[in-house]
């Protein structure tokens, strides 16, 4: 029975939930690499209309998970909320205004009386396809480069940067850590508007779609390698079973040498992408997204676990060791764990219904006719 696991068992289970869940959030960011991709592969309007009514089918997705991802963060983990929340509100503030604004576009670009006029809300979509993804990628750098703030004996934080946040996206390994996912988000995002997209009669359309996939690869491959190399030999942020935090050298390696399945997620993760590329840049399949977002998901899961388990503070602080935040000492009560696994077990039937309902509307690939009906985007 549930009530009768462990708390410390019950710690790790939603660490792997919230895991997942962030991971389907990397996967489903192809809408943001979509719109990213707007001013690079659309050059009239017929084009812009298929790529933003084939990503407006599925942009409400991205922005639950995102919010279902910080609620299980916020019910899990509430001492991570409320530090990182409640201390580094900047960069979360411009997390949020840049999805506000992407609501608002796809709701708004083609209504009547629209007084600012299509291209300022297709603009919009680039910053949230862009800085938004940039800085998600740079907070979640923070779980390994750690963070400025200090927990008093009554949790209460004290942050000990101006900036609020915003001092996460002058580290080189979270601006890169960002700046991979912003391309991967590219890479996705061209994967699955081929794959979305009927281009019969549109050759040159299709092409630029095919060459923006394996160009962005080849952008993200960088920024990729500069995070994985910082991972091999960087310090982190290791807790003994006292509770005490310190700094271990070679910590994420070890890590990986300790979990063999979490390096079998990573290099899973990049050769599905790679394959991914492959089949939708390189050749004319169109099926890439489903390996590519795979691989990307396989890639979230070994980072997140790379964070949080093998005896790891995943949210550090830079400024007091002892106040960083391990899933043992952020946690919920054992009651309230217990509660939400119960409730975490409708997970698979929401996720089946979600799967459902987007084979339905994937059964006919968007064409012209689509982007005439007064309903569209």
């Amino acid at each position: 029975m549930i009530g009768s696991l462990d708390l410390t068992v019950l710690q790790q289970i939603w660490w792997l939930l919230v895991s997942v869940v962030g991971a389907l959030f990397l996967f489903l960011t192809f809408v943001q690499g979509g719109q990213s991709l707007l001013w690079q592969v659309a050059k009239n309007d017929t084009e812009k209309a298929l790529v933003i009514n084939s990503l407006g089918r599925k942009w409400e997705l991205t922005f639950t998970t995102l919010v279902l991802f910080g609620g299980a963060l916020f019910a899990a983990f509430p001492k991570f909320y409320a530090t990182s929340f409640g201390g580094a509100y900047w960069v979360w503030i411009l997390i949020l205004f840049t999805f506000i604004v992407q609501a608002v576009s796809y709701e708004y670009r083609k209504k009547p009386g629209n007084f600012f006029g299509a291209k300022t809300y297709e603009v919009f979509l680039l910053i949230n396809g862009s800085v938004g993804i940039l800085l998600i990628g740079a907070a979640v750098g923070t779980f390994f480069t750690g963070s400025n703030f200090i927990l008093n004996d009554y949790n209460q934080v004290t942050w000990t940067s101006p900036l609020r946040g915003l001092e996460a996206a002058f580290s080189v390994f979270n601006l890169s850590l960002g700046l991979f996912l912003v391309f991967n988000a590219r890479v996705l995002g061209a994967m699955y508007l081929i794959n979305n997209i009927d281009f019969i009669g549109m050759p040159e359309f299709e092409r630029r779609m095919r060459r923006a996939c394996f160009i962005n690869l080849l952008c993200a491959l960088p920024f990729l390698l500069y995070v994985l190399v910082s991972l091999l030999i960087m310090k982190g942020y290791g807790v003994d079973e006292n509770g005490v935090i310190s700094l271990v050298a070679y910590k994420y390696l070890q890590n990986l040498l300790a979990m063999p399945y979490t390096l079998g997620l990573l290099l899973a993760g990049l050769v599905l992408v790679v394959w991914g590329v492959v089949l939708t840049g390189l050749k004319t399949g169109t099926r890439g997204i489903w390996f590519g977002g795979l691989g990307t998901v396989f890639v979230g899961l070994a980072v997140f676990f790379l964070a949080g388990y093998g005896n790891t503070a995943f949210y550090p602080s830079k400024v007091d060791l002892q106040s960083s935040l391990t899933i043992y000492n952020a946690s919920s009560t054992h009651y309230t764990l217990t509660a939400m696994t119960y409730v975490a077990m409708v997970i698979p039937f929401v996720l089946a219904y979600i799967a459902y309902v987007w084979k339905l509307m994937d059964s006919k690939k968007l064409d012209i006719n689509d982007i005439s009906d007064e309903k569209a985007y």
